[in-house]
């Protein structure tokens, strides 16, 4: 290993003998006296070596040294403590096995945003969440408590009981430049490394705009993504990244990696569509999603956008914004505020930065003609649809065309599971979303009927047909 040694001053003292014989000696001790007059120098040279200090020091302060100290004084480390179900093998385990669940112990970042106490983090850090400890950059361990989560934009806000902290300065994720330099802050394995203080790594933007493609786990969308090259790791989600100023441009966030740690393929969520969410969750506590009305071609189109000049729409709501807007079936939607359309996911970003009341203007090919149009959007039918309750806590809404079309229903009848609690999700393995199309055969079309069809004497065995992701299956229940 090699040796850390510190340099040293080494002062060196020449005398120079003039002659030899006893007539030299006055010569000897004058030499001498003058030697002795130079020694106050030795002062000169220690100044001058406290201002080549100064100055290396001053040649250390860079820019991202300065970014990092305005940065890391607002970033915290949460730890969280979930419970997850131990999935039945089979419908009759919901019955004859014993309920099992195992605690989890997961750690993250978040950076606070407000002086009071509100924390900004990434919705999968505290999914399920049954403990919250934030811990400051000081040490000092305070209870968390989430005010909401909005899995779709992974965007979650957690607040703890302290008044006059420091908080982040915000950017602007729009004039990124490819190749500027960013700095990522967080807390990888979190108390694994010993204290509380942030860990920073440093890279670039290596482009932005990336749109990820999504896989069967991943409930978030991730689109118009920062994308670097700066170290993220397990337990940086939630953390921000900065530029150069300090100023926070995204919530870092993902990786692409087989190994599950960094190989350079970082992905941060815009700044801008963060606090937009978070702005919503902190006044109600949830997101309300807008409804544009309409769908477009999906994964199997995306080679075809060259030749088609755009996306094609899939289909129109009866009723909805997009038809109020004279979209039909077939048209190709070539911009959407300004924005080219490349693809369907261009045009799922779009969607995802809306609230309800919003106008996307469009630029649409009708056969030969172009034109523009402007969509008004709504809430989502099912958010304004009238709520039914079965088994006191199984929340229905009855199908209806623009439900069909807002969830993607292939069935044109049956009801939707809207809501449902969790105890009741785990003794019946039913799921929000799936749509009950039977019970004992018996075909379902309004959330009264189901509420008369499980009215079953205690030890029966029902049936219930589903429609979950566009796949039929089927159920069995034993009431008690």
């Amino acid at each position: 290993m090699p040796r850390l040694t510190r340099a040293r001053l080494v002062l060196l003292a020449a005398t120079v003998i003039v002659g030899c014989g006893p007539r030299d000696a006055p010569a000897l001790r004058v030499s001498r006296s003058a030697a002795q007059a130079s020694v106050p120098r030795v002062p000169a040279t220690a100044a001058a070596r406290s201002s080549a200090q100064t100055s290396v020091n001053v040649s250390r302060r860079t820019a991202l040294v300065s970014a990092t100290e305005r940065v890391s004084g607002a970033v915290v480390s949460i730890s969280v403590r979930s419970r997850q179900d131990v999935r039945p093998q089979s419908p009759w385990d919901f019955f004859f096995v014993p309920e099992q669940s195992r605690v989890l112990e997961g750690y993250g970042t978040g950076f606070i945003i407000r002086p009071d106490g509100v924390i900004l983090t990434n919705q999968h850090v505290v999914a399920k969440a049954e403990r919250v400890v934030v811990t400051l950059p000081d040490g000092s361990d305070l209870p968390g408590k989430v005010l909401g989560e909005d899995p779709l934009t992974d965007i979650a806000v957690v607040r703890v009981d302290r008044r006059g902290l420091p908080t982040v300065t915000t950017g602007h994720s729009t004039d990124l430049m490819i190749g500027e330099w960013v700095v990522a802050l967080g807390n990888p394995y979190a108390y694994m490394l010993g204290n509380a203080e942030p860990t920073v790594t440093v890279g670039v933007v290596s482009a932005t705009g990336r749109n990820i493609l999504p896989s069967g786990d991943q409930t978030g969308l991730y689109f118009d993504m920062i994308q670097t090259d700066a170290a993220i790791n397990p337990g940086n989600s939630g953390g921000p990244l900065t530029n150069a100023m300090g100023e926070v441009i995204g919530v870092n966030s993902s990786i692409f990696s087989n190994s599950g740690g960094s190989v350079g393929l970082g992905f941060a969520i815009p700044i801008e569509r963060a606090l937009g969410v978070a702005d919503e969750i902190i006044k109600n506590g949830t997101v309300r999603r807008a409804w544009v009305g309409l769908e477009v071609q999906g994964a199997s189109a995306m080679r075809d956008w060259k030749s088609a000049g755009g996306v094609t729409v899939a289909s129109v709501a009866a009723g909805g914004p997009a038809a109020k807007a004279g979209l039909a079936r077939g048209d190709v939607l070539m911009t959407a505020n300004g924005r080219r359309l490349r693809n369907y996911l261009d045009w799922e970003a779009v969607k995802l930065d809306l609230h309800v009341g919003d106008a996307v203007t469009v630029q649409v090919r009708s056969g030969r003609d172009s034109t523009t149009r402007r969509i008004v959007t709504g809430d989502l039918p099912t958010v304004t649809a009238e709520k039914y309750t079965v088994l006191e806590s199984l929340e229905l809404v009855n199908v209806t065309p623009a439900i069909q079309a807002e969830r993607n229903i292939r069935s044109q009848q049956g009801v939707l599971i809207f809501k449902l609690a969790p105890e009741v999700a785990r003794a019946t393995g039913l799921q929000e979303g799936d749509v009950i199309l039977a019970i004992n055969r018996t075909p379902v079309r309004t959330a009264a009927q189901v509420q008369e069809l499980l009215n079953v004497r205690p030890g029966e065995v029902i049936r219930i047909y589903l429609e979950r992701d566009g796949q039929i299956t089927f159920t069995d229940l034993v009431f008690r």
